[in-house]
């Protein structure tokens, strides 16, 4: 897609979205530069701009002005939930990798799942462990509704061209395989999980050949990765799978073997992987999206805990994926209870929480994740949040 057809494209979804008036000014110029750093892929009809937000031309996209830009109202506009703690590949970099416990029934997936549809969510990503392997699935990705983009997060194992069509019919408009090296011999012993390469590739074949499903791959880059410069060789390695997006993040501190400065991302870093991200973006082809472009504070900042909660396989209520604190659990009380405690505890602010906050964890950590609700509100006693980020600071009165 050419940039004029890209401008042509975003500008005909915005004035699909005539509500966009009423916002102010600066902050619908935000929007509208922000937007414009992607290219607008058509996918079966819906205009995408990252996998990160819905289609612009979608009735989530619709609530997201309606409901957080001009309603302000006071809950999550993203979720993950996870909806099974099993998994055949054992990656060390795992946020769930040292979870235990008794998971969620299926009725109480989908009760939390339709509460934070209810609560202001349009944004829903489904992980695990591995999420096929909750027979399940296409039930929960029904459970959603046409007003909230679900987005699957999947090793590829056990997918079958079946099982992509029943998801699709569901309402499945994301789907992001995890792919963490070109070199399948490396990707393979970072998931510890012969054939993990091979069955990525698979996964990302069949959702190409379905069609009308926005494809993405997920990559963990890791600090070798990063020091030897190798992020341009994976992506061209992307770009010839065909796919629509890849989906970068770089390794978190969100267990305990991470929880060390060597280990995590530098500004120096981030700033880098927004050049490379800005570079490629102003090409044709794949899409680059990179987390901390979005979470960083030129743009929406890190929205744990309050635009953006976390229910893992056992119910247990977090900010993010990658923050190892429970406020509760949604097998004793719903959501809706649980979320407006965590909320009055992050107000948002311009740089990754635990990217900042992993040492505190090594205070409070007892041997099993995530921490206790009352170790929890211990911890939070001693986090100082920076500013907000320029899109906050926008919304403010």
């Amino acid at each position: 897609m050419s940039h004029l057809t890209d401008n042509l494209a975003l500008t005909r979804a915005i004035l699909s979205n005539p509500q966009m008036i009423r916002l102010k000014p600066s902050l619908n110029w935000f929007l509208f530069r922000y937007l414009r750093e992607f290219s607008v892929r058509n996918v079966g009809g819906n205009l995408v701009i990252h996998s990160h937000l819905p289609p612009v031309n979608s009735k989530a996209y619709s609530r997201f002005i309606d409901e957080h830009l001009l309603g302000r109202i006071n809950g999550p506009s993203h979720a993950q939930i996870g909806v099974t703690n099993a998994c055949p590949q054992r990656c060390d970099y795992c946020y769930n990798r040292y979870k235990t416990g008794v998971p969620m029934d299926h009725e109480t997936i989908l009760r939390t799942v339709r509460e934070l549809t209810r609560m202001g969510v349009f944004w829903l990503g489904l992980t695990g462990g591995e999420p096929l392997l909750n027979p399940r699935l296409v039930e929960i990705v029904e459970a959603a509704g046409d007003g909230c983009a679900v987005k699957l997060f999947t090793t590829g194992c056990t997918l079958t061209p079946q099982r992509a069509a029943d998801l699709k019919r569901a309402g499945l408009l994301y789907v992001s395989v995890s792919l963490d090296s070109p070199d399948e011999a490396e990707h393979d012993r970072i998931r510890r999980y012969p054939g993990a390469y091979r069955t990525a590739l698979n996964a990302i074949e069949i959702f190409r050949n379905l069609g009308g499903v926005h494809v993405s791959v997920s990559t963990v880059l890791d600090k070798a990765m990063l020091r030897e410069d190798r992020v341009e060789e994976l992506l061209a390695f992307l770009a010839g799978l065909g796919i629509d997006e890849a989906w970068l993040s770089e390794c978190k501190p969100a267990v305990q073997g991470l929880w060390n400065a060597d280990e995590v991302i530098t500004e120096e870093e981030r700033q880098m992987l927004l050049r490379v991200q800005d570079r490629h973006n102003k090409a044709a082809g794949m899409t680059v999206n990179y987390l901390g472009h979005f979470e960083g504070r030129e743009h929406f900042g890190c929205n744990a805990g309050n635009k953006m909660v976390y229910v893992d396989a056992f119910g247990n209520v977090s900010p993010c994926v990658f923050a190892p604190l429970s406020f509760g659990n949604v097998k004793d009380r719903p959501i809706r209870e649980i979320y407006p405690e965590m909320r009055r505890c992050f107000p948002t602010e311009d740089r990754c929480f635990i990217n900042t906050n992993y040492g505190l964890m090594r205070e409070y950590y007892r041997g099993s994740a995530p921490l206790s609700v009352e170790d929890t509100r211990a911890l939070m006693q001693h986090v100082q949040f920076d500013p907000p980020a320029r899109f906050y600071q926008l919304q403010s009165p």
